[in-house]
């Protein structure tokens, strides 16, 4: 019985380790963020526009690890599929499971979200299949992703055909975000992406290339939030976004110091500790305009609080474990 338990507390945590946790609150904020400033409001369906990218999320990820599985058992063995504590075929049945909850709970919104959550599994799908491993191509995918969860938000709420060039100018910056973010992420992995001819962009054009495009990507989405929300009045507490912002930039800062500083003595560890401040940033900066839009409530409190709490807990939890050990 004993022998039992353990196995079942250990295949649960092989599955937590896949579904990342402290990457889940991201793609909701992001959602949510089109939602609201759409709305100028808390909509009534937020629950579902919070957690349906989640859950197309966690599927992504099963499908990202499947699809990887060749791939890590060169660079990282330890990570569950490799290991063996989850199948090939287990991780394909469980990430379709979240693939068609997720699917089934879109039905309660309208038909543009359903469109919307086809489209996004299709580049969930393009990026695990092919364009991961080719460069600038990824990155665009990656940030394609997250233009879409944006307008998933925004379509719950507001008929396309209302939409403005504000809203669209705004989902451009999450697009921008997400690419950048994706370049940071592949500085941790370049040794075993090198190693098995994975040619992300830090790979392709090199370490400090790699760091100028991101730099340059961040003074994009950064000035382009800022014009926004000066000039197109979209937020009813602007001094919120802008303490909010202010923090992330910081963090932005710090992480910058540290990638320039070691980006010749580059080690997994020490870029992965760099986009561990990029990914608190990024909970911050969707909040930021949570926050813009609905002030300062007992919701807002929490919902910031918990999803940031949550994400820098877990990463410090589970983290180093998947991607290092």
């Amino acid at each position: 019985m004993e022998n039992g338990s353990r196995h079942v507390l250990q295949k649960l945590y092989a599955h937590v380790e896949t579904m990342r946790p402290y990457t889940l609150f991201w793609c909701g904020l992001v959602s949510l963020t089109g939602s609201v400033v759409a709305a100028r409001t808390l909509p009534p369906s937020w629950p579902l526009v919070f957690f349906i990218p989640i859950l197309g999320w966690i599927a992504g990820l099963y499908l990202a690890d499947f699809s990887d599985r060749s791939l890590d058992r060169i660079q990282k063995p330890h990570r569950p599929i490799p290991s063996g504590r989850i199948s090939p075929r287990e991780a394909l049945l469980v990430g379709g499971v979240f693939a068609a909850v997720g699917l089934a709970l879109t039905v309660l919104l309208t038909w543009a979200n359903i469109l919307l959550t086809l489209l996004a599994a299709g580049l969930v799908f393009v990026y695990a299949r092919w364009t991961k491993p080719l460069g600038l191509w990824g990155n665009l995918t990656r940030g394609m992703l997250t233009l879409v969860t944006f307008i998933f938000g925004v379509a719950a709420v507001l008929p396309f055909q209302h939409l403005s060039v504000s809203l669209w100018a705004l989902a451009a910056v999450f697009f921008v975000h997400d690419m950048n973010s994706n370049i940071i992420g592949a500085m941790r992995d370049v040794s075993g992406d090198q190693a098995a001819g994975c040619r992300t962009t830090p790979v392709r054009y090199g370490m400090r290339p790699a760091l100028a495009i991101s730099l340059g990507l961040s003074l994009v989405y950064l000035g382009l939030a800022i014009i926004l929300v000066v000039s197109a009045s979209l937020l009813s507490f602007p001094t919120l976004f802008f303490l909010l912002l202010a923090l992330g930039m910081i963090l932005l800062g710090v992480m910058y110091g540290l990638l320039y500083r070691f980006v010749d003595q580059a080690s997994p560890a020490r870029m992965l500790g760099a986009h561990e401040l990029f990914v608190a940033e990024r909970v911050l900066f969707a909040s930021a305009f949570v926050l813009g839009v609905l002030g300062l409530t007992g919701f807002t409190i929490a919902l910031v609080t918990g999803s940031l709490v949550l994400t820098l807990v877990s990463q410090h939890l589970l983290r180093r474990r998947y991607e290092l050990t």
